[in-house]
Formats: C-alpha cells, sequence, structure tokens
C-alpha cells in the first residue's frame, strides 16, 4: 500500500492506492522500494508512507516513508517496530 499525504491543498484526505497483491512478502518489499525510490527521485513535495501487510491485517509487515527512507519491520514477538540498519 502506498499512502499520500497531499501537501498542497492542505487539509485534503490521505490518499491510499493498493500497489498490488503478491506472492511473497519479499516481493511485495521490493515492488515498494522501488515505488519509493521512484517518488524520491522525482523530489517528490507530499509525504508519501509505504507498508507491506497481509490483506486484511492490521499490523504491518515492513513500512517506510519518503522524509527519511528509514525501513522498518515489526518485531512479531514484541509487537514494537524494528529500524533495518
Amino acid at each position: 500500500m502506498q499512502f499520500t499525504d497531499l501537501k498542497h491543498p492542505p487539509g485534503q484526505p490521505i490518499i491510499e492506492e493498493k500497489l498490488g497483491s503478491y506472492g511473497s512478502e519479499q516481493d511485495a518489499v521490493e515492488v515498494a522500494r522501488v515505488a519509493m525510490e521512484n517518488y524520491v527521485a522525482g523530489q517528490g513535495e507530499d509525504y508519501v508512507w509505504w507498508i507491506v501487510r497481509s490483506e486484511g491485517s492490521t499490523l504491518a509487515r515492513w513500512i517506510a516513508d519518503s522524509r527519511d527512507q528509514q525501513e522498518f519491520v515489526l518485531d512479531l514477538r514484541s509487537g514494537q517496530l524494528v529500524a533495518l540498519e
């Protein structure tokens, strides 16, 4: 999933876009990474973030955003986000 918080005009609802369904979590993360790289390379001004989760799940397994391109995974034992190095 890709979420976009538009800078202009302010106050618009967040745009949700499903980037697809994939056979593996690894494939989904690769697609999200490419989407992030393309957005950052285009020097977009909006705040955008990407998540990978199982269909219907409320917990994301991978998260990244356009501000710092830091990636996180969810530690299922503790429920905490862990930054990837």
